[in-house]
C-alpha cells in the first residue's frame, strides 16, 4: 500500500512552498542554517539558568580587559559625569498650586537636597558613609553596565551626629540577591524576587555578608535577609533599576553577554602577536667556512680527542684578535679568507593582524553600545563630521540611559528624603497646595537630573548652533545649558552677581556676544535687497 504524501495548504487549498516561507526561517543557502535551532524562551529561562555565570564572567572582564573597563568608564562619564544635578519640577497645576509659588518651593527643595546629597565630608546619604548621590549614581550606572541592573535598600538610621535626616540608602551588591538556601526557581520566586501573580516584585531575598574567608570565599554567609519592595503605605524599601527586554523579565542582563567571547580572543590575539614580535627580534649569528666536510669531520669527530678542534678555534680567535680594525671607536669584524658571517632573523609578516584586530574592536563597539574610536582610544581616521557623527549617535543613546537607569534611581532617593522632610516639618508645603505627599506623590516628586555634558568637538560650531537655535525659538537656555552639563539657573545667578560685582569695581558691563555675530558669514536678506 502506498503511503499518503502530507502536506500543508493554504487558504486556498494548495500546497505551501518552501520558497514562499521566510528563507531566515529555512536551512539558508547551501543548508548554512540547517543546524541553527534555537527554542523559543521567555526572558526570564534565557537569563537565569546562566546570570551568575555570566555577571561573573562580565566583571572578570572588567577587572582584566583593557578595553572592557574603559567601555564601563565611557557610560560612568557620559552619562552621570561629576556632579548629578537636581532640577526639581513639581506639577504645580496638578497639585493646585500658584506658578510663584512652585517655583520658590522649588529652589528651596533643590537647596536643602543637594546639601543633604552632595556632602563630601559627612556622607550621609550613603548609608556606609563613603559616597555622596553623585558616587551611588556612578557606580549604579557602573553595575549596570557590567550585570545589567543597580541595587540598593532604603534604611532608616538615628543617632547619626549631625544628620538632619535619618533616611540613607545601602547599595546591594546583584550576587547577594538570590534564592533562600540556593533553592530553584518557581512562579512566585525568581533569581531571589518573590513576585506576584502579574509578574511584580513583592520583596527581594538578600544574602548577609560574611567577612571571614575573603580571599578563599565569595565573602557572602548562608542566611538570607527579605527586604519588602515598599511598606504598607508606599515607601520604597529596595531599589531595583534595570531595562527590560522582554515580557516578565525579573532580572537584568549585562552589556557584555553579546560580547564575551570576543574579548577573551582579542586578548590572545595580541599576546600571540606580541610572542611573535618578541621572536621576530631576535637572531642568530653564523660563520660559514669553506672547510670541506672530511676536514670537518676530522676535527669534529675524527677521535675523542679535541685537541685538533681546540688547536682550530684558537687560530681563528689568534686571527680575530690581531684583525684589530676600529671606526670611531667600534671594531669592525675581519674574517680569515673563506668565512661569511650571516645574520639569520625571522619574517615580520602582519598577516591581516590589524585588520583582524580592528573589526573585533568594532564587534566590540557594537554591542557595548560606544563608538571604536572612543573604546580604543584611536582616533586617527576620524574627521570633524565622522567624530561628530560619532559623538551625536553615542549621545543619543547615553541620553536614554541616563533617562531610565541613574535618574530613575536618583528619583527614587528624592522622593525617600522629600517624604522625609515634608513629614518631619524641615520642608513645608506652599499654602496654595490643595492636595498631599501622599495623595499626588508622582506630582510632587517630579524632577529632571543633569549629568555630564555633550563633548564639543568645534567649540565655536556647538556655540553658535545654540545660539541660533535659542534665537530662533527651537530652544532654550534650560536645554541648551543641560546639554553643556549646566543648570541654566545658577549659570543666570552668577552672571547677575558678576554684573554687580563689575559695576562696584568701575570696570565696564561684560559684552555679550549676538547670534548674528556668530552666525555663519552671510548677508541678511533685507542688505541683499537694499544693494
Amino acid at each position: 500500500m502506498k503511503t499518503p504524501e502530507i502536506s500543508f495548504v493554504d487558504s486556498s487549498g494548495q500546497p505551501i512552498r518552501k520558497a514562499e516561507s521566510y528563507t531566515g526561517t529555512g536551512t539558508g543557502f547551501g543548508g548554512q542554517l540547517q543546524r541553527w535551532n534555537p527554542r523559543a524562551k521567555t526572558a526570564d529561562a534565557a537569563l537565569l539558568p546562566d546570570l551568575k555565570r555570566g555577571n561573573a564572567r562580565a566583571e572578570d572582564l572588567v577587572r582584566n580587559h583593557a578595553l572592557a573597563k574603559n567601555g564601563v568608564q565611557l557610560h560612568v562619564d557620559n552619562i552621570v559625569g561629576h556632579m548629578f544635578r537636581l532640577s526639581y519640577k513639581p506639577k504645580w497645576r496638578a497639585l493646585g498650586m500658584s506658578e510663584e509659588d512652585a517655583r520658590a518651593f522649588a529652589k528651596e527643595v533643590e537647596d536643602a537636597f543637594t546639601e543633604y546629597a552632595e556632602d563630601p565630608i559627612n556622607c550621609y546619604v550613603d548609608a556606609e558613609r563613603k559616597r555622596t548621590l553623585t558616587m551611588m549614581c556612578r557606580e549604579i550606572t557602573a553595575t549596570h553596565t557590567s550585570a545589567g541592573e543597580g541595587m540598593a535598600s532604603a534604611e532608616w538610621i538615628t543617632g547619626r551626629p549631625g544628620a538632619l535626616f535619618n533616611t540613607a540608602i545601602k547599595l546591594v551588591n546583584h550576587h547577594r540577591v538570590c534564592n533562600p538556601n540556593h533553592a530553584p526557581d518557581n512562579n512566585s520566586l525568581r533569581a531571589g524576587v518573590k513576585v506576584d501573580r502579574f509578574g511584580a516584585a513583592v520583596g527581594y531575598w538578600v544574602r548577609n555578608h560574611d567577612i571571614t574567608g575573603y580571599g578563599l570565599s565569595d565573602g557572602m554567609g548562608n542566611a538570607w535577609t527579605f527586604v519588602p519592595r515598599e511598606t504598607r503605605w508606599g515607601r520604597q524599601q529596595f531599589l531595583h533599576v534595570f531595562e527590560p527586554r522582554g515580557d516578565g523579565q525579573t532580572r537584568g542582563e549585562n552589556q557584555f553577554l553579546s560580547v564575551m567571547e570576543q574579548l577573551p580572543q582579542l586578548s590572545k590575539l595580541q599576546q600571540t602577536k606580541l610572542q611573535n614580535a618578541i621572536v621576530n627580534a631576535m637572531y642568530a649569528a653564523v660563520i660559514e667556512s669553506e672547510l670541506g666536510s672530511e676536514a670537518a669531520m676530522e676535527i669534529i669527530g675524527g677521535d675523542l680527542s679535541t685537541d685538533k678542534l681546540t688547536q682550530y678555534m684558537s687560530t681563528l680567535a689568534d686571527y680575530h684578535e690581531g684583525a684589530d680594525i676600529r671606526l670611531n671607536g667600534v671594531k669592525i669584524p675581519h674574517l680569515m679568507p673563506g668565512e661569511n658571517l650571516n645574520l639569520l632573523t625571522s619574517g615580520n609578516a602582519d598577516n591581516g593582524f590589524s585588520e583582524l584586530e580592528s573589526s573585533i574592536t568594532r564587534w566590540i563597539a557594537a554591542g557595548t553600545n560606544t563608538s571604536k574610536e572612543s573604546l580604543t582610544k584611536d582616533y586617527r581616521e576620524l574627521s570633524y563630521s565622522t567624530a561628530r557623527a560619532s559623538m551625536m549617535e553615542s549621545w543619543r543613546y547615553f541620553m536614554g540611559r541616563r533617562k531610565i537607569i541613574p535618574s530613575r534611581f536618583a528619583s527614587m532617593v528624592f522622593a525617600l528624603w522629600l517624604e522625609e522632610a515634608l513629614d518631619s516639618g524641615r520642608i513645608r508645603m506652599p499654602r496654595s497646595a490643595t492636595r498631599g505627599f501622599y495623595e499626588a506623590k508622582a506630582s510632587w516628586c517630579n524632577c529632571e537630573w543633569i549629568g555630564s555634558g555633550r563633548i564639543a568637538i568645534d567649540g565655536l560650531k556647538e556655540v553658535k548652533e545654540s545660539i541660533l537655535l535659542i534665537e530662533s525659538g527651537l530652544s532654550t537656555y534650560e536645554k541648551e545649558l543641560a546639554k553643556m552639563g549646566e543648570d541654566y539657573q545658577e549659570v543666570f545667578a552668577q552672571q547677575v552677581r558678576e554684573m554687580d560685582e563689575r559695576k562696584k569695581a568701575g570696570l565696564p558691563p561684560p559684552s555679550w556676544v549676538k547670534a548674528l555675530a556668530l552666525a555663519p558669514d552671510q548677508e541678511e536678506p533685507e542688505a541683499v535687497a537694499a544693494n
